[in-house]
């Protein structure tokens, strides 16, 4: 571990992010955007919060290690020139991005091997932030998982190296702890294939070719309700015995 950049957004990118949504899908949409922020927070934080901090204390154990001596930054940008500057200072191998932050070039570029991000979502068909969640309440359960990438100056249209899944609960489990559990069990692959691509072993990227691309926004609280009442409705429907 060569260095940690540790982002504190500012609370500009919040209004910022809420414009872009608006000016994307409209009034109408964006307060389905908002229904949901209210109820995740009500409803499904706390069970989500505990979820996170009991997968933490396991990876911990499983994955022992002391980072109190490794350089960090805080910035409000990943693409400051503090951050660059931070960087290039340390001359990292490769980069692993944690953010929904498009980062510049001059920041992507600097790490020798690329900067890498596991994103939440099947891409090329479940690209930006919230993949996991729109596959979820469409069904599209062969998609539910993450995609490693190398990141390039579009959005997750980089090269792929990695689909990650997982078996999950729909209707115990949100949908944030199952994309969290995407990335959570299959770390060793990720780990594998990263090891390699440092060591300058050639890892050949998934085909994409062909495949449907699309970009997807914040979550809506109307597809999220439709989506548990309909897997609770399955679930019932399938403990009724079957008349003879």
């Amino acid at each position: 571990m060569a260095g940690l950049i540790i982002i504190r957004d500012p609370r500009s990118r919040l209004w910022r992010a809420a414009k872009r949504e608006i000016r994307r899908v409209g009034w109408l949409r964006f307060l389905d955007v908002v229904g949901y922020r209210v109820f995740a927070r009500l409803r499904l934080a706390r069970r989500d919060q505990a979820w996170k901090a009991a997968e933490i204390a396991r990876l911990r154990q499983r994955y022992p290690a002391d980072l109190a001596d490794v350089p960090r930054l805080v910035v409000t940008s990943p693409n400051s020139n503090e951050a660059r500057e931070f960087l290039e200072r340390l001359r990292p191998d490769l980069a692993i991005a944690r953010c929904k932050i498009i980062l510049k070039q001059a920041i992507f570029g600097v790490p020798r091997v690329g900067t890498f991000v596991l994103h939440p979502g099947i891409c090329p068909e479940y690209r930006n932030a919230h993949g996991c969640f729109w596959a979820l309440t469409r069904r599209d359960f062969e998609r539910v998982g993450m995609t490693l990438l190398r990141v390039d100056p579009g959005i997750d249209t980089g090269p792929i190296f990695f689909h990650g899944t997982c078996a999950f609960d729909e209707v115990e489990e949100s949908h944030s702890v199952i994309q969290y559990r995407t990335v959570t069990e299959n770390l060793d692959s990720i780990a594998g294939i990263l090891t390699a691509l440092s060591r300058g072993e050639q890892v050949p990227p998934v085909a994409v070719e062909g495949r449907a691309s699309a970009v997807w926004g914040q979550p809506h609280l109307t597809a999220y309700l439709r989506w548990k009442w309909d897997a609770r409705r399955r679930r019932d429907a399938s403990r009724i015995p079957a008349l003879s």
